[in-house]
Protein backbone atom coordinates (compact mmCIF):
# COMPACT_ATOMS: atom_id res chain seq x y z
CA UNK A 1 0.00 0.00 0.00
CA UNK A 2 0.87 3.32 -0.74
CA UNK A 3 0.41 6.37 1.32
CA UNK A 4 -0.04 9.92 -0.39
CA UNK A 5 -0.77 12.97 1.73
CA UNK A 6 -3.06 15.66 0.32
CA UNK A 7 -2.66 19.44 1.57
CA UNK A 8 -5.41 20.57 -0.44
CA UNK A 9 -4.69 24.54 0.67
CA UNK A 10 -6.74 27.40 0.18
CA UNK A 11 -8.86 28.81 -2.83
CA UNK A 12 -9.60 26.56 -5.61
CA UNK A 13 -7.04 24.01 -4.38
CA UNK A 14 -9.71 22.06 -2.45
CA UNK A 15 -12.06 21.74 -5.87
CA UNK A 16 -9.15 20.73 -7.68
CA UNK A 17 -7.72 18.60 -5.77
CA UNK A 18 -10.66 16.58 -5.22
CA UNK A 19 -10.61 15.88 -8.86
CA UNK A 20 -7.01 14.87 -9.06
CA UNK A 21 -7.84 12.65 -6.37
CA UNK A 22 -11.11 11.21 -8.01
CA UNK A 23 -8.33 10.35 -10.87
CA UNK A 24 -5.70 8.72 -8.72
CA UNK A 25 -8.48 6.66 -7.16
CA UNK A 26 -9.79 5.49 -11.06
CA UNK A 27 -6.22 4.56 -12.18
CA UNK A 28 -5.35 2.71 -9.02
CA UNK A 29 -8.48 0.55 -9.59
CA UNK A 30 -7.60 0.03 -12.91
CA UNK A 31 -3.96 -0.87 -12.27
CA UNK A 32 -4.92 -2.77 -9.16
CA UNK A 33 -3.02 -0.18 -6.98
CA UNK A 34 -3.95 0.61 -3.01
CA UNK A 35 -3.09 3.83 -2.41
CA UNK A 36 -4.65 5.38 0.70
CA UNK A 37 -5.15 9.17 0.72
CA UNK A 38 -4.71 11.10 3.97
CA UNK A 39 -6.03 14.58 3.90
CA UNK A 40 -4.02 17.48 6.25
CA UNK A 41 -4.26 21.72 6.86
CA UNK A 42 -1.67 24.11 5.12
CA UNK A 43 -1.68 27.58 4.39
CA UNK A 44 -4.24 29.69 5.28
CA UNK A 45 -6.67 27.19 6.16
CA UNK A 46 -3.63 26.21 8.61
CA UNK A 47 -3.54 29.60 9.81
CA UNK A 48 -6.54 29.30 10.58
CA UNK A 49 -7.13 26.11 12.18
CA UNK A 50 -4.03 26.39 14.11
CA UNK A 51 -2.20 30.06 13.82
CA UNK A 52 0.65 28.62 11.65
CA UNK A 53 0.69 27.89 7.79
CA UNK A 54 2.38 24.21 8.46
CA UNK A 55 1.63 22.37 11.32
CA UNK A 56 3.81 19.90 12.88
CA UNK A 57 1.52 16.93 12.29
CA UNK A 58 1.32 18.12 9.02
CA UNK A 59 4.69 18.05 7.95
CA UNK A 60 5.04 14.52 10.12
CA UNK A 61 2.33 13.26 7.96
CA UNK A 62 4.30 14.40 4.95
CA UNK A 63 7.53 12.36 6.29
CA UNK A 64 6.01 8.89 6.48
CA UNK A 65 4.23 9.10 3.55
CA UNK A 66 5.35 7.92 -0.07
CA UNK A 67 4.21 11.07 -2.04
CA UNK A 68 2.55 14.32 -1.02
CA UNK A 69 -0.22 15.93 -3.57
CA UNK A 70 -0.42 20.05 -3.07
CA UNK A 71 -3.08 22.17 -4.18
CA UNK A 72 -2.89 25.95 -3.73
CA UNK A 73 -1.60 28.32 -0.36
CA UNK A 74 -2.59 31.27 0.02
CA UNK A 75 -5.34 34.25 -0.52
CA UNK A 76 -5.76 38.05 0.21
CA UNK A 77 -7.33 37.11 3.72
CA UNK A 78 -3.53 36.74 4.87
CA UNK A 79 -1.87 39.33 2.96
CA UNK A 80 -1.43 41.58 6.03
CA UNK A 81 0.51 38.72 7.90
CA UNK A 82 4.16 38.73 7.79
CA UNK A 83 7.01 36.50 7.64
CA UNK A 84 7.12 32.66 8.46
CA UNK A 85 3.40 33.92 9.18
CA UNK A 86 2.19 33.85 6.02
CA UNK A 87 0.90 30.96 3.70
CA UNK A 88 3.60 30.64 1.45
CA UNK A 89 5.93 30.49 4.09
CA UNK A 90 4.44 27.13 4.62
CA UNK A 91 5.31 26.33 1.23
CA UNK A 92 8.65 27.25 1.81
CA UNK A 93 8.87 25.26 5.19
CA UNK A 94 7.86 22.23 3.57
CA UNK A 95 10.12 21.64 0.83
CA UNK A 96 12.72 22.32 3.04
CA UNK A 97 11.32 19.35 5.51
CA UNK A 98 11.36 17.45 2.83
CA UNK A 99 14.56 17.87 1.30
CA UNK A 100 13.24 18.24 -2.09
CA UNK A 101 16.11 20.91 -4.06
CA UNK A 102 14.28 20.60 -7.42
CA UNK A 103 11.21 21.40 -9.06
CA UNK A 104 10.56 19.92 -12.20
CA UNK A 105 7.82 21.48 -14.77
CA UNK A 106 7.42 20.32 -17.87
CA UNK A 107 5.63 22.40 -21.29
CA UNK A 108 4.58 20.39 -23.48
CA UNK A 109 1.94 22.28 -25.49
CA UNK A 110 -1.80 20.32 -26.24
CA UNK A 111 -2.07 20.73 -30.13
CA UNK A 112 -5.61 21.96 -29.78
CA UNK A 113 -4.69 24.45 -27.27
CA UNK A 114 -1.87 25.97 -29.23
CA UNK A 115 -4.51 28.65 -31.08
CA UNK A 116 -5.41 29.56 -27.59
CA UNK A 117 -2.28 30.70 -26.66
CA UNK A 118 -0.95 34.35 -27.03
CA UNK A 119 2.18 33.27 -29.48
CA UNK A 120 2.17 32.75 -33.37
CA UNK A 121 0.78 28.89 -34.09
CA UNK A 122 4.18 28.08 -35.86
CA UNK A 123 6.71 28.81 -32.72
CA UNK A 124 4.57 26.20 -30.29
CA UNK A 125 4.62 23.26 -32.97
CA UNK A 126 7.14 20.70 -31.33
CA UNK A 127 7.75 22.75 -27.82
CA UNK A 128 8.73 20.15 -25.31
CA UNK A 129 10.63 21.24 -22.47
CA UNK A 130 11.28 21.07 -18.96
CA UNK A 131 12.46 23.72 -16.53
CA UNK A 132 14.92 22.45 -13.94
CA UNK A 133 14.95 24.99 -10.89
CA UNK A 134 16.48 24.74 -7.72
CA UNK A 135 14.40 24.88 -4.75
CA UNK A 136 16.97 25.30 -1.27
CA UNK A 137 19.10 28.28 -2.24
CA UNK A 138 19.41 31.12 -3.32
CA UNK A 139 17.34 35.01 -2.83
CA UNK A 140 14.39 33.23 -1.00
CA UNK A 141 16.36 31.59 1.76
CA UNK A 142 19.63 34.25 2.14
CA UNK A 143 19.42 36.29 4.87
CA UNK A 144 16.78 39.77 4.50
CA UNK A 145 15.80 42.33 6.50
CA UNK A 146 14.92 46.30 6.82
CA UNK A 147 16.88 48.57 7.79
CA UNK A 148 15.41 52.36 7.83
CA UNK A 149 14.77 53.09 4.52
CA UNK A 150 16.42 50.59 2.95
CA UNK A 151 15.97 46.51 2.65
CA UNK A 152 17.85 43.83 1.69
CA UNK A 153 17.99 40.28 0.08
CA UNK A 154 20.48 38.14 0.34
CA UNK A 155 21.26 35.55 -2.73
CA UNK A 156 23.80 32.56 -1.43
CA UNK A 157 24.48 29.41 -3.07
CA UNK A 158 27.02 26.84 -2.39
CA UNK A 159 28.78 24.49 -4.35
CA UNK A 160 26.81 21.01 -3.46
CA UNK A 161 23.33 22.67 -4.24
CA UNK A 162 24.37 23.91 -7.67
CA UNK A 163 26.13 20.24 -8.31
CA UNK A 164 22.71 18.28 -7.45
CA UNK A 165 20.01 19.81 -9.00
CA UNK A 166 22.85 19.98 -12.38
CA UNK A 167 23.51 16.71 -12.46
CA UNK A 168 19.83 16.14 -12.41
CA UNK A 169 19.18 17.94 -14.99
CA UNK A 170 21.70 16.22 -16.82
CA UNK A 171 20.59 12.80 -16.03
CA UNK A 172 17.15 13.81 -17.55
CA UNK A 173 18.30 15.33 -20.59
CA UNK A 174 19.60 11.51 -21.19
CA UNK A 175 16.25 10.30 -21.82
CA UNK A 176 15.41 13.65 -24.14
CA UNK A 177 16.76 15.29 -27.10
CA UNK A 178 20.31 15.48 -24.68
CA UNK A 179 20.47 19.43 -24.62
CA UNK A 180 20.72 21.23 -21.69
CA UNK A 181 20.74 25.43 -21.44
CA UNK A 182 22.12 26.03 -17.83
CA UNK A 183 20.71 29.78 -17.00
CA UNK A 184 22.33 32.38 -15.05
CA UNK A 185 23.61 36.32 -14.72
CA UNK A 186 27.27 35.10 -15.08
CA UNK A 187 28.19 38.87 -16.22
CA UNK A 188 27.37 40.91 -12.95
CA UNK A 189 26.56 38.17 -9.72
CA UNK A 190 29.01 35.96 -8.37
CA UNK A 191 26.76 32.95 -7.40
CA UNK A 192 26.03 33.21 -11.09
CA UNK A 193 29.86 32.46 -11.98
CA UNK A 194 29.82 30.36 -9.59
CA UNK A 195 26.55 28.49 -11.25
CA UNK A 196 28.24 28.40 -14.71
CA UNK A 197 31.77 27.11 -12.87
CA UNK A 198 30.11 24.29 -11.82
CA UNK A 199 27.47 23.37 -14.06
CA UNK A 200 30.37 23.52 -16.72
CA UNK A 201 32.67 21.18 -14.86
CA UNK A 202 29.50 18.26 -14.19
CA UNK A 203 28.60 18.83 -17.68
CA UNK A 204 32.09 17.14 -18.64
CA UNK A 205 30.79 13.69 -17.01
CA UNK A 206 27.82 13.58 -19.75
CA UNK A 207 29.80 13.94 -22.98
CA UNK A 208 26.70 12.73 -24.90
CA UNK A 209 25.05 15.94 -23.36
CA UNK A 210 25.05 19.21 -25.18
CA UNK A 211 25.54 22.33 -22.54
CA UNK A 212 24.78 25.84 -23.68
CA UNK A 213 25.25 28.38 -21.17
CA UNK A 214 22.69 31.63 -21.27
CA UNK A 215 22.23 35.19 -19.69
CA UNK A 216 18.80 34.90 -18.18
CA UNK A 217 17.77 38.30 -19.65
CA UNK A 218 18.42 36.54 -23.18
CA UNK A 219 16.17 34.02 -22.01
CA UNK A 220 13.56 35.18 -21.00
CA UNK A 221 13.06 36.85 -24.42
CA UNK A 222 14.20 33.69 -26.33
CA UNK A 223 11.69 31.56 -24.79
CA UNK A 224 9.20 33.52 -26.68
CA UNK A 225 10.84 34.48 -29.62
CA UNK A 226 11.85 30.28 -30.26
CA UNK A 227 10.71 27.88 -27.39
CA UNK A 228 11.57 24.85 -29.89
CA UNK A 229 14.98 25.44 -29.06
CA UNK A 230 14.70 24.51 -25.41
CA UNK A 231 15.24 20.65 -23.97
CA UNK A 232 15.86 20.63 -20.85
CA UNK A 233 16.84 23.77 -18.39
CA UNK A 234 18.41 24.51 -14.95
CA UNK A 235 18.32 27.27 -12.88
CA UNK A 236 18.46 28.92 -9.98
CA UNK A 237 15.14 29.37 -7.56
CA UNK A 238 14.46 33.15 -8.80
CA UNK A 239 15.07 32.76 -12.29
CA UNK A 240 13.38 28.68 -12.09
CA UNK A 241 10.66 31.04 -10.73
CA UNK A 242 10.09 33.77 -13.24
CA UNK A 243 10.94 31.59 -16.30
CA UNK A 244 8.55 28.61 -15.33
CA UNK A 245 5.62 31.06 -14.97
CA UNK A 246 6.70 32.55 -18.39
CA UNK A 247 6.89 29.26 -19.98
CA UNK A 248 3.36 28.58 -18.98
CA UNK A 249 2.08 31.12 -21.78
CA UNK A 250 3.21 28.36 -24.19
CA UNK A 251 0.24 25.87 -22.69
CA UNK A 252 -2.22 28.29 -23.42
CA UNK A 253 -2.97 28.66 -19.66
CA UNK A 254 -1.18 28.38 -16.51
CA UNK A 255 -3.77 25.98 -15.57
CA UNK A 256 -2.43 23.07 -17.81
CA UNK A 257 0.85 22.86 -16.02
CA UNK A 258 2.16 20.64 -13.22
CA UNK A 259 5.14 20.65 -10.99
CA UNK A 260 7.13 17.79 -9.04
CA UNK A 261 9.61 18.79 -6.21
CA UNK A 262 12.21 16.52 -5.98
CA UNK A 263 15.17 15.30 -3.30
CA UNK A 264 17.35 12.35 -2.81
CA UNK A 265 14.80 9.75 -2.42
CA UNK A 266 11.61 8.83 -3.99
CA UNK A 267 9.46 11.49 -1.55
CA UNK A 268 7.76 13.68 -3.46
CA UNK A 269 6.15 17.08 -3.47
CA UNK A 270 3.30 17.60 -6.47
CA UNK A 271 1.33 20.22 -7.43
CA UNK A 272 0.24 22.24 -10.44
CA UNK A 273 2.04 25.60 -10.37
CA UNK A 274 -0.78 28.05 -10.67
CA UNK A 275 -1.81 29.85 -7.20
CA UNK A 276 -4.87 29.72 -5.37
CA UNK A 277 -7.44 31.99 -7.57
CA UNK A 278 -9.43 33.07 -4.70
CA UNK A 279 -11.66 35.38 -7.58
CA UNK A 280 -13.08 32.12 -9.03
CA UNK A 281 -13.18 29.77 -5.52
CA UNK A 282 -16.21 27.79 -5.11
CA UNK A 283 -17.76 28.11 -8.71
CA UNK A 284 -16.26 25.13 -10.01
CA UNK A 285 -14.62 26.29 -13.29
CA UNK A 286 -10.96 25.97 -11.67
CA UNK A 287 -9.16 24.24 -14.30
CA UNK A 288 -7.77 20.89 -12.98
CA UNK A 289 -5.81 19.74 -15.62
CA UNK A 290 -2.16 20.97 -14.17
CA UNK A 291 -3.29 18.88 -10.65
CA UNK A 292 -4.21 16.31 -12.51
CA UNK A 293 -0.88 15.89 -14.57
CA UNK A 294 0.44 16.74 -11.01
CA UNK A 295 -0.65 13.09 -10.06
CA UNK A 296 0.31 11.39 -13.28
CA UNK A 297 3.89 12.78 -12.08
CA UNK A 298 3.64 11.21 -8.41
CA UNK A 299 2.83 7.88 -10.00
CA UNK A 300 5.57 8.20 -12.01
CA UNK A 301 8.47 9.69 -9.74
CA UNK A 302 7.53 8.45 -6.18
CA UNK A 303 5.12 5.22 -7.06
CA UNK A 304 7.00 3.88 -10.03
CA UNK A 305 4.22 3.65 -11.75
CA UNK A 306 4.62 4.53 -14.83
CA UNK A 307 2.17 2.81 -17.10
CA UNK A 308 -0.03 4.20 -14.49
CA UNK A 309 1.44 7.73 -15.25
CA UNK A 310 0.94 7.45 -19.00
CA UNK A 311 -2.41 6.46 -18.80
CA UNK A 312 -3.38 9.80 -17.12
CA UNK A 313 -1.47 11.80 -19.69
CA UNK A 314 -3.40 10.07 -22.36
CA UNK A 315 -6.80 10.74 -20.83
CA UNK A 316 -5.97 14.38 -20.62
CA UNK A 317 -5.01 14.48 -23.85
CA UNK A 318 -8.17 12.63 -24.95
CA UNK A 319 -10.80 14.65 -22.76
CA UNK A 320 -8.99 18.32 -24.25
CA UNK A 321 -9.00 16.30 -28.05
CA UNK A 322 -12.80 15.25 -26.83
CA UNK A 323 -13.27 20.17 -26.10
CA UNK A 324 -13.52 19.21 -22.82
CA UNK A 325 -12.32 22.54 -22.12
CA UNK A 326 -12.37 24.83 -18.91
CA UNK A 327 -12.78 28.41 -18.60
CA UNK A 328 -9.26 29.44 -18.42
CA UNK A 329 -9.16 28.48 -21.85
CA UNK A 330 -11.78 29.84 -23.12
CA UNK A 331 -14.47 26.50 -22.35
CA UNK A 332 -17.69 25.94 -20.66
CA UNK A 333 -16.41 22.80 -19.15
CA UNK A 334 -16.77 22.58 -15.11
CA UNK A 335 -14.59 21.32 -12.93
CA UNK A 336 -16.07 18.16 -12.51
CA UNK A 337 -16.67 17.67 -15.81
CA UNK A 338 -12.84 17.72 -16.29
CA UNK A 339 -12.29 15.23 -13.98
CA UNK A 340 -15.19 13.00 -14.93
CA UNK A 341 -13.64 13.15 -18.64
CA UNK A 342 -10.07 12.30 -17.47
CA UNK A 343 -11.93 9.12 -15.62
CA UNK A 344 -14.05 7.90 -18.33
CA UNK A 345 -10.95 7.78 -20.76
CA UNK A 346 -8.22 5.97 -18.27
CA UNK A 347 -7.97 2.18 -20.15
Amino acid sequence: MSLVAVLPGDGIGPEITAEATRVLGAVARRYGATIELVSAPMGGCAIDLTGVPLPQSTLDLCLRSDAVLLGAVGGPKWETLEGPRRPEAGLLALRKGLGTYANLRPVAPHPRLIERAPLRAELLKGVDLVVVRELTGGIYFGARGREGDRAFDTCIYTTGEVERVVRLAFSMARTRRRRVTSIDKANVLDTSRLWREVSTRIGKEFPEITLVHELVDAAAMRLIRSPGDYDVIVTENLFGDILSDEASVLAGSIGMLPSASLGEGRLGLYEPIHGSAPDIAGRGIANPYGTVLSVAMLLRHSLQAEEAARAIERAVDAAVDAGVIPADLGGKSTTADCGTAVIERIH
